[in-house]
């Protein structure tokens, strides 16, 4: 670091102060796998990415969308990969059980629930966990998961509604806001990632069908990633089988927001790591479409149904390698490919 700037740093008693050649705080260190490749892309860039494991990310949409299955993926990715892990889930909504952790294979020791009822009494916990976490010296990694924002009262409501009062509580917003100015800078400092489910409701009056977060700006504002989840069934003959989950990304800091990724949850084998992966191939050309079929870089010309009935003798680790190269492409800021040097050059000189 420069003499002259590592003084004014020194001299303003911020410890988290440093030069950018340093690193910072804010920069992201890794992340966390959410179990579907294609998700991996649109939240990082990679395949083997994920949610950054030192931001707040968002996981929102209706009913049954997926919300608590993705955290629940998540969870047992980020346990799986840190054999020292630890997750604490704050509950809302009271839909937790022990269950469902033995049932996903997760190591129950390494999970703490804490049912929580108010903002307020979320804020206060998690607060007392970044403030302690931040001061251990020897750091286990930590991932912390809210389900749901949406569901979470606040303490006047509480009191109303115990009192009888029937009247609209006009303070959840300045105390979401208040919430989340504290917890990012807290969680941002300390490395913990935190993972948000929230919901969403349709917009009424607007020109064209829109949806919107529940809670305020507050989340909005501070989020590093927001994704939209919507669902459509999936039927084998007349039964459900599953939900294709349509993921639109929201707000992001890494890769290009309003981009769109599909991912298949199946009743039965649960979520599908490769499905999504056979649209993006054909478009960048590792794969080819001709007809029905799909044609392979060897030849082989097979249908859609074979690839998605058994990916893992299709996508090889040079058909990932050549995917991983095509999802940058896709979803991360700056990767548009130039094919006409000239054009940008005309464009320019008329700037």
């Amino acid at each position: 670091m420069n003499s002259f700037l590592n003084n004014l740093v020194e001299v303003s008693g911020n410890e988290n102060a440093t030069s950018v050649d340093g690193g910072l705080v804010s920069d992201i260190k890794g992340f966390i796998s959410t179990g579907s490749y294609t998700l991996n892309a649109l939240l990082s860039g990679s395949l083997y990415g994920g949610i950054p494991n030192n931001k707040i990310t968002a996981l929102a949409g209706e009913q049954a969308t997926g919300k608590t299955f993705f955290c629940f993926n998540i969870l047992k990715t980020f346990l799986d990969d840190n054999p020292e892990g630890v997750v604490l889930y704050f509950d809302s909504e009271q839909a937790i059980t022990s269950q469902m952790f033995e049932e996903r294979g997760i190591d129950s020791t390494r999970v703490a629930v804490f049912p929580v009822s108010t903002i307020e009494e979320f804020r206060h916990q998690m607060i007392q966990v970044a403030d302690t976490y931040r001061a251990e010296k020897n750091k286990k990694p930590i991932l912390v998961i809210l389900d749901s924002l949406g569901n979470l009262s606040t303490l006047k409501e509480m009191e109303d509604t115990a009192s009888g009062k029937n009247v609209r509580d006009m303070t959840k917003a300045q105390a979401l806001k208040a919430t989340f100015r504290t917890l990012t800078v807290k969680c941002g400092s300390a490395g913990i990632p935190l993972l948000i489910t929230n919901h969403t409701y349709d917009v009424v009056g607007s020109y064209v069908p829109m949806k919107e977060m529940s809670g305020g700006s507050g989340l909005k504002y501070n989020a590093g990633t927001i994704v939209f989840l919507s669902k459509k069934k999936v039927k084998d003959g007349t039964d459900v089988v599953g939900n294709i989950i349509k993921c639109k990304l929201h707000k992001s800091r890494v890769t290009k927001e309003n981009s769109l990724a599909e991912t298949l949850l199946n009743y039965e084998s649960g979520l599908s790591p490769y499905y999504g992966l056979t649209e993006i191939a054909v478009k960048y050309g590792v794969f080819k479409k001709v007809s029905t079929r799909i044609e392979l870089p060897d030849g082989r010309k097979v249908f859609e149904k074979n690839i998605n009935d058994k990916p893992e003798d299709f996508y090889t680790d040079e058909i990932m390698e050549q995917l991983e190269v095509a999802v940058g492409k896709e979803f991360k800021y700056g990767s548009a490919v130039v094919e006409d040097e000239s054009e940008v050059l005309e464009i320019a000189d008329e700037v």
